[in-house]
């Protein structure tokens, strides 16, 4: 999951983290995220434990040290970097849901996006947007596209969402885990 950070944010994104952490946690989903314990981040890990689900958070030291992470974790990774940070989640994550954010979460979702696009992946991506945050954002790989600097199938990777519902449909996949490590955790396939 990637998603805000930042507190001056309207409380509707708070409320849509809310939402889609209950909804991951009644799925029988586990949330691997950035492990902050504020904004976005804070609110999709409450509402999944608060609903029952399990929640990893993999956070920087340096980031630690700032009293943001998240000690309720159902585990809590500690890296010494963003760099080893994004390959724990990429590597403990079966699917990728972003949510309205800043530029740490453009970076995340590009990283990600990129990968899926060169076939170093084929892991589900979704955006779920409800108010359009990152419209300019699609108009302007549109302009990418039609210019030619990107492959067509830059658009079959990933998934445009406006509701939960929808964001979950498109990251759910019959027959396989989306919980990190499922087999080695021991967890049943979702249903």
């Amino acid at each position: 999951m990637f998603c805000a950070s930042s507190q001056k944010i309207d409380g509707k994104y708070l409320d849509l983290a809310t939402q889609v952490g209950t909804e991951l946690a009644r799925r029988g989903h586990t949330l691997v995220s950035g492990g902050a314990v504020v904004s976005c981040m804070g609110a999709v890990a409450r509402a999944a434990r608060k609903a029952g689900g399990r929640t990893i958070g993999v956070m920087p030291q340096a980031l630690v040290d700032l009293e943001i992470a998240d000690s309720d974790s159902d585990e809590l990774i500690i890296t010494a970097d963003m760099r080893e940070r994004k390959g724990i989640m990429d590597g403990r994550s079966d699917a990728f849901l972003v949510l309205p954010g800043g530029i740490g979460t453009l970076e995340e979702l590009f990283e990600i996006w990129t990968s899926r696009v060169l076939g170093l992946h084929e892991k589900p991506l979704v955006i779920l947007d409800p108010w359009g945050l990152y419209a300019p954002l699609r108009r302007l790989v549109d302009g990418m596209y039609d210019a030619g600097f990107t492959r067509p199938d830059v658009f079959d990777a990933i998934s445009w969402t406006t509701t939960v519902e929808e964001a979950l449909h498109h990251l759910e996949r019959p027959g396989r885990p989306l919980s990190p490590n499922a087999e080695e955790l021991g967890e049943a396939a979702p249903g």
